[in-house]
Formats: C-alpha cells, sequence, structure tokens
C-alpha cells in the first residue's frame, strides 16, 4: 500500500512540475506588460466612435435583455431600466435587485432560501452577472463611472481604444484594449485582467446582430480554442 501511495505521489509532483513548466512557457510566449496610451479628447472621441457604431442611444432606451453563457448553464433575463436580473443555474435562481442585493430573493430546488446561504447565493449571482454580462455589452460601459481611456497605437498604425476600470464591477483594475473597424465596429479585445496571470491574451467580438430595440449586439467570441456562445441573444422593449 504504501509503495502504491509513493508512486502516486510521484506521479501527482511529475504531473504538478510539468503543468508549472508548462504555465511558464506560455506565460513567457504570451504575456505582454500593459500598454500606455494617451488620454484625452481623442480617446474620448474614439471611445464615442464606437458607441455610435454600436447604436448606444438603442441601448440606453432599451428595457430588456435575455442571453446565456457558459455553455448555457447562466441563463439571464435582464430588465436593465429597473436594475432587476434573473440568474438562473443549475436549480437555482436568483432574483437579483442590481441596486439593492439585499432585497434580492433566492430559490433553489423550487424554494426559497434565507441566512447566510441566501448571501452567498446573491454574492455569486452578482459575480456571475458582472462577469457575464460584460462579455454581452462591455463596449457599452467605456464611459462608466471610474473608467479611463486611452489611445494605443498598434504595429499595423491603427488606434486602438484601451479602457481601465479603477472602481466598480468585481474586480477592479481590468484593463481591456478594443481594436476597432473603420467604423468603429469592436472587433476584438486584449485583456489584463485579475482572474487570468496572462496580460494580453485576445477574444474576438464576433457576429454583431441588431436587436429589435435597434441595439448593435454580439453573439458569440473566440477565445483562444475556446468558443463562447451567448446563445438566443434578445434585446427589445
Amino acid at each position: 500500500m504504501k509503495r502504491i501511495l509513493k508512486s502516486l505521489l510521484k506521479i501527482v509532483l511529475v504531473l504538478f512540475a510539468f503543468m508549472l513548466a508548462l504555465f511558464g512557457v506560455l506565460y513567457t510566449i504570451y504575456n505582454e506588460p500593459l500598454p500606455t496610451g494617451a488620454s484625452g479628447r481623442k480617446a474620448d472621441a474614439l471611445a464615442q466612435k464606437m458607441l455610435a457604431a454600436i447604436h448606444y442611444e438603442d441601448y440606453r432606451k432599451t428595457c430588456y435583455f435575455e442571453w446565456s453563457y457558459a455553455a448555457g448553464t447562466h441563463h439571464y433575463f435582464w430588465d436593465k431600466q429597473k436594475g432587476k436580473v434573473h440568474v438562473n443555474w443549475s436549480d437555482n435562481t436568483v432574483f437579483l435587485n442590481l441596486n439593492d442585493p439585499k432585497k434580492s430573493k433566492v430559490i433553489e430546488n423550487e424554494k426559497e432560501v434565507i441566512g447566510k446561504s441566501k448571501k452567498e447565493f446573491i454574492e455569486k449571482a452578482v459575480s456571475y452577472f458582472n462577469n457575464d454580462s460584460f462579455w454581452l455589452v462591455g463596449p457599452f460601459k467605456v464611459f462608466d463611472k471610474g473608467t479611463r481611456r486611452s489611445i494605443v497605437k498598434l504595429d499595423d498604425g491603427t488606434d486602438a481604444l484601451l479602457v481601465k476600470y479603477t472602481s466598480g464591477g468585481t474586480t477592479p483594475g481590468d484593463s481591456y484594449l478594443w481594436k476597432l473597424s473603420e467604423t468603429g465596429l469592436p472587433e476584438s479585445f486584449r485583456m489584463w485582467v485579475d482572474i487570468i496571470p496572462i496580460g494580453g491574451l485576445e477574444a474576438t467580438w464576433d457576429n454583431w446582430q441588431v436587436m429589435e430595440s435597434g441595439v448593435f449586439l454580439p453573439t458569440s467570441h473566440k477565445f483562444g480554442p475556446v468558443h463562447l456562445d451567448l446563445g438566443e441573444v434578445r434585446a427589445y422593449n
């Protein structure tokens, strides 16, 4: 029995060493420092150009959003005007009040949850919503409170928009470098975020569609070999 345990321990240590070495290689190849850019009116003008391309005024007036995330395991119905979201995953539903999370209601297996468990469910729902909604409406948040905008010149000579979030959300401090088309439509962004140790990884913003309310929204992303499908995306009044 001891021999088996020792063999298993050796295997675990070898696998750990391999994964550590692999991470070191990937970090060396792909990690890039956060670029610096020029802030000011030109950066704000580029941000406004992006908002115009995705129909910001229609977004501002839109009442309801529906989409899914994490291979369809997270489902959302968001009443943006009232600041309320139905967050569904597994057998759980959180009727999330974004304006006052303590007033949210939690249902697990068709039973209402109270006490400490309720708080934990609400915190998880807020975290899910902050992350998953950003993949849907991130470009519309470039003038949110606590954001800083600057222009970064890319290798091909075009201007990219760097947006840093100094407050708000689940992970303040995250930064995104938006690559835009000639019309201002987001094509991809590179990320420097707290949950990913390698800086500068790129994800596409694909399959933009005009919704019922007139707003432009993406329906999928590609992040390396990963395909992020947002399901049946809807935005309407």
